[in-house]
C-alpha cells in the first residue's frame, strides 16, 4: 500500500470511527460505519476510552474545546464536551475558545469546504443537500 493509500485509509477510518461517536447520526450509520471498520480490521474506540498517544488525545480534547465555542452546537453536546474536558483535569471555567478573528477564519474555512463540496462529484447528493442547507442557513450563496 502507498503511503497517499496508507494516508486515505487512516482518514476514513477516522471518518467511520467519528459516525460511531456522534449522537446526530442514526443507528443504522452507525451500524454500517461499524461494519465497515470491522472489513478493514480495525478495532473501534468509544469517546469514553482514552487514545491510544498524546496527539490523538490532544486533537480530541481540542475537539472538545471547540464544541464549546461553536454556536451551533447543541447544548447537551456542549455539556457533554464539559464532561469530558473536566474528567481530562482541563478547567474549563472562563473558557472562551478562540479570539474573533480566528472563529472569522474557521467559519470562513468550513463555508469554503461546504461549497467546495458541492462541486466534488464524489460527494453524494445527500451530503450536498445538506451542504445547501447549511450554507442557506448561515447566509451563504452556494
Amino acid at each position: 500500500m502507498t503511503s497517499a493509500s496508507q494516508q486515505h485509509q487512516h482518514h476514513v477510518a477516522g471518518g467511520l470511527k467519528a459516525t460511531l461517536n456522534n449522537p446526530n447520526v442514526s443507528e443504522e450509520a452507525k451500524d454500517n460505519a461499524q461494519q465497515r471498520l470491522d472489513k478493514m480490521g480495525l478495532a473501534t474506540e468509544t469517546t469514553s476510552e482514552a487514545p491510544s498517544n498524546d496527539e490523538e488525545t490532544n486533537r480530541m480534547l481540542g475537539g472538545y474545546k471547540a464544541t464549546l465555542t461553536n454556536e451551533a452546537t447543541s447544548a447537551k453536546a456542549k455539556a457533554h464536551a464539559r464532561e469530558v474536558l473536566d474528567a481530562a483535569g482541563i478547567d474549563i471555567e472562563g473558557y472562551s475558545g478562540s479570539s474573533k478573528s480566528e472563529l472569522d477564519e474557521h467559519a470562513v474555512r468550513v463555508f469554503a469546504g461546504y461549497k467546495a463540496a458541492l462541486h466534488n462529484p464524489k460527494v453524494s447528493d445527500e451530503a450536498k443537500a445538506h451542504a445547501r442547507e447549511y450554507l442557506r442557513e448561515h447566509g451563504q450563496s452556494a
